[in-house]
């Protein structure tokens, strides 16, 4: 497998950009579990090995237990993550998958999300989702190729 080209290298100023965003998330207030977790939900729903590569491991070296990780693929159904987590997973959810539901994000997602969640955490979460999935588009048409950011 070789990925198709590096869009850091071919378009550095918009990598700038892309990082900038990642830049603002680490010094939110949306706790870093939530944001690993959200990030490794969206890229599971984008089916971007690379970023669930990345996002597993970064959340493995944050000190995320195996058993939260193991789960995040099915989050409603395992018992380790908080209402917080899971308000944040749903909205990831939906906010991921627009074109496969009829009501894009329905208001039920959003206000569990806003209940647990202020205000400027719960935008840093909806920029988190954008980013991600921003991420995920770009490495899944590059086809990055999963556990090389490591080597690199």
């Amino acid at each position: 497998m070789k990925a198709r080209m590096n869009v850091g290298e071919l378009a550095p100023e918009a990598y700038k950009a892309m990082l900038g965003l990642e830049g603002f998330l680490r010094t939110s207030t949306l706790p870093h579990a939530t944001l690993e977790l959200v990030k490794l939900r969206a890229s599971q729903i984008n089916g971007c090995g690379f970023c669930v590569d990345m996002h597993a491991h970064e959340a493995k070296k944050a000190g995320e237990s195996d058993e939260r990780l193991f789960s995040v693929a099915a989050w409603r159904e395992a018992p380790y993550f908080t209402d917080a987590e899971r308000a944040a997973l749903a909205l990831a959810e939906e906010a991921t998958r627009l074109a496969d539901r009829g009501e894009a994000v329905p208001d039920a997602v959003w206000e569990e999300a806003a209940r647990h969640h202020d205000e400027k955490t719960l935008a840093a979460l909806v920029v988190a989702i954008a980013t991600i999935n921003a991420w995920n588009r770009i490495c899944v048409t590059t086809r990055q190729i999963a556990g090389s950011y490591r080597q690199g």
